[in-house]
């Protein structure tokens, strides 16, 4: 059995091609529908400003909320946005309680290995932060106490490239940040533009500062979906593209850091 659920755009049509598939194969997730518009299920994490973070209300805020938005505008879909903790986000995934993952996610190999990812969105490159006057880089880092998020490139790439520092790990960047500014560690590694935001506008963050130069991984981020849902990435690659072309991407990311941060 075969449904099909139009997006559109407004450089094309585009079709959401669901099918059924029997029981010797998996089952290609169906979005809900109302009125003839796609009902998409969006997971993030909203410890993470300026890309996805809730403000005073309680109301998701940030460059990948707004462009949550706009690509589901684009699509002529509805889109709904509930916040999980991260190392749950693509169990949560798999078990088909959203339909995809917009929360500054690396497509690295061994993920793709679970799940599908769309094109790049923004591509991510790491910094070290430190207190100002310390003259460290992160060539120095061995036998220091340096922190990052939990399941992150930047948490792997302290584990693959400094095993000598003393790594500490966490839940949430918010509470890297807390003990960065408390003391309790010595530096934090981190994706550029959320760091940038941290230390241009937080008290916390005044009196700390990059050290060294940015690392570039080629680490490109994209929207995570089940590996069954070639159509639904086919939807956000096109919407992605056609917010690139009429400028309307740059205009989101520039209302919360130098685009340039992320090209």
């Amino acid at each position: 059995m075969m449904k099909k659920y139009v997006l559109g755009t407004a450089a094309a049509t585009l079709s959401l091609t669901l099918v059924a598939c029997g029981n010797d194969k998996p089952q290609e997730s169906q979005p809900a529908t109302d009125g003839g518009k796609v009902q998409l299920r969006i997971a993030t994490e909203s410890n993470y400003k300026p890309f996805s973070y809730l403000d005073a209300e309680g109301k998701h805020q940030g460059f990948e909320i707004d462009l949550i938005h706009a690509l589901c505008e684009e699509m002529k879909a509805e889109c709904t946005i509930t916040s999980y903790d991260w190392d749950s986000l693509i169990p949560g995934l798999i078990a088909d309680k959203y339909d995809a993952i917009f929360a500054s996610m690396s497509a690295t190999e061994e993920r793709r290995k679970t799940v599908n990812f769309s094109e790049p969105y923004f591509n991510n490159k790491l910094v070290l932060v430190g207190k100002k006057g310390d003259t460290g880089t992160i060539a120095d880092i061995d036998g220091k106490n340096v922190a990052a998020q939990q399941a992150t490139v930047s948490s792997q790439y302290l584990e693959k490239n400094h095993p000598k520092a003393n790594i500490k790990i966490y839940d949430k960047q918010v509470n890297a940040y807390l003990d960065l500014a408390a003391g309790r560690v010595d530096y934090l590694l981190s994706d550029i533009a959320p760091a940038t935001d941290w230390l241009n506008n937080t008290e916390q963050g005044k009196d700390f500062e990059v050290k060294g130069e940015s690392i570039d991984i080629n680490d490109n981020v994209a929207i995570a979906m089940r590996q069954s849902d070639t159509e639904l990435a086919n939807n956000f690659n096109a919407a992605i593209a056609s917010l690139k072309a009429n400028g309307k991407y740059k205009e989101i990311a520039g209302k919360y850091f130098d685009p340039a941060l992320i090209e």
